[in-house]
């Protein structure tokens, strides 16, 4: 069967994922080169938020904001305490998230840029080796899931001060509920507009152009191909959501057995589920990258001449 001919044919998108999810489990190499940079860059950067947390910690020792007289048995007073805690701490965390924020950004592009670029390279042979291409893409990505992250926050702000205040009037009910709302939306929408951000580097390698080249282009793919690709991403996402259900699932298994197994156990088991968040996450990763190329081979490949070694 020719590539015309799979042209003319329907293709569900879930249905490739399901390919391309053999594919990647049969090359682990691929999931491990993922895991490898990604690491490369949150194991400093979490050492580096543990040292500023102890430094804020020192200047304002928890005991005085507060937080050594939490009362688990009362969540009310818990939240209060919290909350207080909170607008003494707040002003430490802000001046820290000033340096901290751009600071992380501008190291996970550069450890993205390569990471995805030897990655993409071994995935598909023929690409030229281009990480500074990737590094800008990678940055305009976190910097648009900031905004996403940013907007959610304000918005559950309003929805804590509308369903929530001082004098007396509570409606918990509300509050979860448009929390749980506020949450899965804004979930999906970065779901179903990052996808731009995925393909950009596939485009700037597989058709040698440049950053803002290739992502003009990912808004020029056509509705057959981008509906595809934003399938393909909302798949994702909602397998992300599973991964995260189960971890936390795996977390809690040995809770009701906790005093016959003790502490080491639940610390085993939050750290097994961690690890099965991870890797389970980047290998999805992969997957969604051999299915954007995948996607490319089927709906460009034949007008596009990939790019030359």
């Amino acid at each position: 069967m020719n590539a015309e001919t799979t042209l003319r044919q329907p293709v569900r998108a879930t249905q490739k994922v399901v390919d391309q999810m053999g594919w990647v489990f049969r090359r682990p190499q691929l999931t491990g080169m993922e895991i490898g940079w990604r690491w490369l860059f949150a194991a400093p950067f979490l050492y580096l938020c543990r040292l500023q947390v102890q430094r804020i910690a020192a200047l304002l020792p928890p005991d005085q904001a507060g937080l050594v007289h939490l009362s688990m048995g009362n969540p009310w007073i818990t939240a209060v305490r919290i909350s207080d805690a909170w607008v003494l701490y707040e002003p430490y965390v802000v001046h820290t998230f000033y340096w901290l924020a751009p600071l992380g950004i501008l190291a996970w592009s550069l450890l993205a840029g390569f990471g995805r670029a030897a990655l993409l390279k071994r995935m598909e042979p023929g690409v030229r080796f281009r990480p500074f291409s990737i590094m800008t893409l990678q940055a305009g990505w976190v910097l648009l899931l900031c905004a996403i992250y940013f907007a959610w926050y304000k918005s559950i702000q309003w929805v804590a001060i509308t369903h929530i205040n001082l004098n007396g009037n509570v409606n918990l009910v509300g509050y979860f509920v448009w929390v749980i709302f506020l949450s899965l939306g804004f979930f999906s929408l970065f779901a179903v507009i990052s996808w731009s951000f995925t393909i950009a580097p596939i485009l700037a390698l597989l058709e040698n152009r440049s950053p803002l080249s290739a992502l003009i282009a990912s808004f020029k793919l056509g509705k057959a191909f981008t509906g595809k690709l934003m399938e393909t991403n909302l798949d994702m996402g909602i397998v992300k959501l599973m991964i995260l259900v189960l971890a936390m699932v795996i977390s809690a298994a040995p809770l009701p057995f906790a005093q016959e197994l003790g502490n080491g156990a639940m610390h085993l088991a939050v750290a097994a589920s961690g690890i099965f968040y991870c890797v389970a996450g980047d290998y999805f990763q992969v997957v969604r990258l051999k299915g954007f190329v995948e996607f490319w081979r089927l709906f460009r490949g034949l007008q596009v001449s990939p790019a030359a070694g």
